[in-house]
């Protein structure tokens, strides 16, 4: 492993620390209120914040295994019903972002979907303040191409992003951040694919082209 791989790596593995210390903090934190605490209402409400914050950490662990890990290989093909139940669990775990896809055929090749659900967590993250996720997926001629739209009130996308996406960041842009698009970069581009986004004041668009493996 190239020195710049293991950073990219360790930067990923921040990026899902980051996004896991929330809910797992709110477990740990409802237990020590769950052990102290002795009223039968508050014990109620304190399993539901527990069942609550067990939820959205499995559902965050089960969308990065798929968006960071390895799992499965890159050669397989992976049902389109598993990213759009991972990318709609992160959905509904936000409450103020609606979801909408459009998607054609059954299945996509590995690569494709880790781009898929990447595009979304970045779209996802740009819609602060709440908005629509519009997400498309289809086979076509021996590629993948993918449409992520994010449109709301307020977008937020660091300009790091962007570069790190169509591969013009500095080395010095490299973060936590802008790791998952610096690694969808390298992906699509060892393929012959591209990358693409155009950011406007209500929208941000990406797309990508994913040839087969």
């Amino acid at each position: 492993m190239t020195t710049e791989a293991l950073e990219l790596a360790s930067l990923l593995c921040s990026r899902l620390c980051h996004d896991m210390l929330s809910p797992v903090g709110a477990l740990s934190n409802g237990l020590e209120l769950l052990s102290d605490e002795k009223d039968p209402e508050m014990r109620k409400r304190c399993f539901e914040l527990l069942e609550q914050s067990a939820k959205i950490s499995t559902d965050k662990l089960r969308f990065f295994r798929l968006a960071f890990g390895a799992a499965g290989g890159f050669g397989d093909s992976v049902p389109l019903s598993e990213p759009k139940a991972l990318v709609d669990a992160l959905v509904g775990n936000n409450g103020r972002v609606t979801v909408n896809w459009v998607l054609g055929g059954d299945t996509l090749p590995k690569p494709a979907v880790k781009v898929l659900l990447n595009l979304s967590l970045i779209a996802l993250d740009s819609l602060v303040r709440g908005g629509t996720l519009d997400i498309g997926a289809e086979p076509r001629d021996g590629t993948s191409e993918i449409v992520v739209r994010a449109s709301g009130q307020r977008i937020a996308f660091d300009p790091a992003i962007g570069r790190a996406l169509d591969g013009s960041a500095g080395a010095e842009e490299l973060s936590s951040r802008t790791a998952p698009a610096a690694m969808l970069h390298q992906l699509v581009a060892s393929m012959g694919g591209g990358l693409q986004y155009h950011l406007s004041d209500d929208a941000l668009v990406m797309g990508a082209v994913v040839p087969a493996a």
